[in-house]
């Protein structure tokens, strides 16, 4: 199970510079992806071999919430996600009443906190921290985030209190969740899978708090669903925070092998179904797309066609996913759910030998030569499978700047049309030859 990490603090400390800074730089704040804009609040963060989930409460807008509404809010966001809660003040303006306000929200859990004083720009600004010993949280760990100053001892501290955790699954149970935006018929199409199966092996909390992970056995195959749809409102405040429920739904993305993108056939998509396909697209995870209220459409003998056509225009980076259209709540269709997960989930875990591979790489460099890129000609020596789930390949080159963008997506494009990946993304990584 992952482990998380949530930034909170009260606004204009520096949290999400904090975030970014843990994160990587490299990680910015809109995606680069056509169609899929959005603000980044959960992403993973690496020291020393140890990965782990960061949240940035920062990025929780509450809308006209008032101000101490607002920071309630994201503390309770912290208190529920995260094993351990980074608590940033400011260094320059000293401590203030809402960063007591803040502590005695977290005194309230029994989670590890670790008081982050930011903009500690250089050592002589060191004495800042003093005062902040009064907050009751141990030692503070004096940061810049803009500087990078004490970043280290920081996450140092963090996976201090990392452990390693037995996983809960054998790796031949196939586990997907089930994802959209609010409204689409989640839950509707969770009890119509287990409302089918008489054989559930067991129901587990997952680390989300909220979200519930049920098991069970289907065709003499093992399956586990991670089901958010469930999800208990804490008033208006989190009804009016979108970024909330993504939080949910990203634990149980980054939890699966294959996502089910259950979008609303009867309003067709909208942007928000583009955002949630975008964070299934960030993870890398097999998917499928499930159009559900099918029953509400007027249908003839073109008009799947034509809607699975509009789908795969609005979604032109899952176009690998398979369109199944069911109506959860007729249980109409639903079966035909379970092929493309398994097909999904097949291709996620697929290899390919390194000759064939090799070979297809060659034969497509041949009808398509490399164009010049850079002031250079891309010449590929070698390419080999170095990971599943999905799978991913290295492709040795004699310089990477001499490969356009638009010629990887030309080799991913060849590889799929020789190999079945239908359902998962497959990943080209380019490496100079030594």
């Amino acid at each position: 199970m992952p482990y998380k990490v949530a930034i909170v603090g009260r606004p204009n400390v520096g949290k999400s510079s904090l975030f970014n800074r843990l994160v990587g730089s490299r990680l910015s704040i809109t995606d680069d992806q056509p169609g899929v804009t959005r603000d980044r609040i959960y992403a993973t963060a690496e020291w020393l071999t140890k990965n782990f989930r960061v949240i940035d409460t920062g990025g929780i807008d509450i809308g006209d919430a008032p101000f101490l509404t607002q920071i309630k809010a994201q503390a309770q966001v912290a208190m529920d996600e995260a094993d351990t809660i980074i608590f940033v003040v400011d260094g320059k303006n000293g401590l203030v009443d809402s960063d007591y306000y803040i502590a005695k929200l977290l005194y309230k859990t029994e989670k590890p906190v670790i008081l982050a004083v930011n903009k500690i720009d250089d050592v002589n600004q060191i004495s800042n921290t003093y005062e902040f010993y009064a907050l009751g949280f141990g030692d503070p760990i004096a940061v810049s985030s803009i500087h990078g100053i004490g970043i280290g001892d920081l996450l140092d501290k963090v996976i201090s209190y990392m452990t390693e955790e037995d996983q809960v699954y054998d790796d031949s149970v196939i586990q997907f969740s089930i994802v959209g935006r609010p409204n689409v018929g989640k839950s509707s199409l969770t009890n119509a899978i287990l409302g089918e199966e008489r054989v559930i092996v067991s129901e587990i909390s997952g680390t989300t708090r909220d979200a519930i992970d049920t098991q069970f056995r289907k065709d003499k195959k093992d399956y586990v669903v991670i089901d958010t749809a469930g999800i208990k409102k804490r008033g208006k405040v989190y009804e009016n925070t979108d970024k909330y429920s993504v939080l949910r739904a990203l634990s149980a993305i980054e939890r699966s092998d294959i996502a089910l993108l259950v979008i609303d056939g009867n309003e067709g998509v909208i942007e928000q179904d583009k955002h949630v396909a975008g964070y299934i697209s960030d993870y890398h995870k097999g998917v499928v797309i499930v159009v559900n209220k099918w029953d509400l459409i007027e249908k003839d003998d073109k008009t799947m066609k034509k809607m699975e056509e509009k789908i795969r225009d609005e979604f032109k980076f899952l176009e690998y996913a398979q369109v199944v259209f069911i109506s959860a709540k007729n249980n109409s269709r639903v079966q035909t759910i379970f092929p493309a997960i398994n097909l999904a989930y097949e291709n996620y875990h697929k290899t390919v030998q390194t000759s064939i591979l090799n070979d297809l790489i060659s034969d497509a460099v041949a009808m398509n030569p490399t164009p010049i890129h850079n002031h250079g000609k891309a010449q590929f020596n070698y390419s080999t499978q170095v990971a599943i789930k999905p799978p991913t390949f290295v492709l040795f080159v004699n310089n990477p700047d001499f490969v356009h963008f638009s010629y990887l997506r030309y080799l991913n494009n060849q590889l799929r049309e020789k190999i079945d990946f239908t359902g998962t993304p497959i990943k080209l990584l380019l490496r100079k030859k030594a």
